[in-house]
């Protein structure tokens, strides 16, 4: 398949540049496979497809303060640091802002968010092929201790608007986050509020956690014409022995008429990579991942899933694609006729935007 095939037009003014006053007032399209059909709710109705028995399955990662500002100790030129991941204690790869600038050997100050210096400093020390800098920080026991007064919640680039920090740190986190490593959000989960959960554990709907600390990828446009040649970048994740448990019982009874549904790209792509690597059950553990998941593709863990909207062409349009009609290439079409009425009725995309449920 091409890359320009998963490609739509939308108009910017539906690109969500702030979340809804309340989060599980966003809207909610629902999309049955079988049928094709399409029905517009909201979601504070999603408790209404889930049945007793049903396991939902979220990821808990937590969104850092990833983006920093920083200064260079010789010049006094400024950067914008974006931390993508951590190699070690002190030790992160990172996009730098301007790149060209920064020189293997460059020092760097970082700044508060008041421009003024905190006492760390970071040293380039290496440059990757995608351009990304090494750095190794100094002056801390851990880089990590001081995101949170030094850093900024990283937005995605087509929130044209300065970060709010005290609403985007907030709103820009599930309510459920307890694993800090990600720097984005796994946005599926942005709809859920604790009363929402709370319901529908009382409908008698289990509810389980994996881990994917989400990367620089979930940004990284796909640049070849040929969707097969795309690479993804490895990301961590954790699947503790509660959840791949509970998983495995669902699926080895086929007639219990229980469903997994996954919350978001992110939780599909830790269930599907352990699943493949292990003959469709689930090992529970910590492991890295880089799955590519296009039309045609089969899925051994999820029956049904919520996720957002999604940019043109990127690799997560063309996940939801591929589980719209599992080993099929049709699922285009069905994802792209979809967006094409959430656009007529003016649904907001992206990460601040609305939900789709695919049954």
């Amino acid at each position: 398949m091409r890359t320009a095939d998963f490609d739509y037009v939308l108009p910017p003014e539906l690109i969500a540049q702030t979340p809804t006053p309340t989060r599980d007032q966003s809207r909610l399209l629902v999309l049955d496979r079988a049928t094709g059909s399409l029905a517009h709710r909201h979601f504070t109705d999603l408790y209404e497809f889930l049945n007793p028995g049903d396991l939902l399955v979220l990821n808990d990662s937590k969104v850092i303060p990833a983006r920093l500002r920083a200064r260079n100790t010789q010049t006094g030129g400024h950067f914008e640091v974006m931390l993508v991941s951590e190699t070690n204690t002190n030790q992160w790869w990172a996009l730098m802002r301007p790149g060209k600038r920064a020189h293997v050997g460059t020092a760097l100050e970082i700044l508060t968010p008041e421009k003024k210096p905190s006492g760390i400093t970071a040293i380039v020390e290496g440059i990757n092929v995608e351009g990304h800098r090494h750095l190794h920080f100094e002056g801390t026991s851990n880089l990590v201790n001081h995101l949170d007064e030094l850093g900024e919640i990283p937005l995605p680039p087509y929130i044209d608007r300065p970060v709010t920090r005290t609403e985007d740190r907030e709103r820009y986190q599930t309510v459920y986050a307890r694993e800090a490593g990600s720097v984005a959000a796994p946005t599926a989960g942005l709809h859920f509020t604790p009363g929402l959960l709370e319901k529908i554990r009382a409908k008698g709907v289990d509810i389980h956690f994996v881990t994917l600390h989400v990367g620089i990828g979930t940004f990284t446009p796909v640049k070849v014409d040929n969707v097969a040649e795309h690479h993804m970048h490895e990301e961590r994740f954790i699947l503790s022995a509660e959840t791949a448990d509970a998983v495995n019982q669902i699926k080895s009874d086929k007639n219990s008429g229980r469903k997994v549904v996954g919350v978001g790209t992110t939780t599909m792509r830790v269930l599907e990579s352990v699943a493949r690597a292990n003959n469709g059950r689930l090992v529970p553990g910590p492991g890295k991942t880089d799955i590519f998941i296009y039309p045609p593709s089969q899925f051994h863990i999820i029956d049904s899933m919520i996720t957002n909207f999604h940019l043109p062409c990127s690799t997560l349009v063309m996940l939801v694609s591929a589980f719209a009609a599992p080993g099929e290439a049709r699922g285009r079409e069905m994802i792209l006729n979809a967006y094409k009425e959430a656009i007529a009725q003016k649904y907001r995309f992206f990460s601040y935007g609305d939900a789709m449920l695919i049954l």
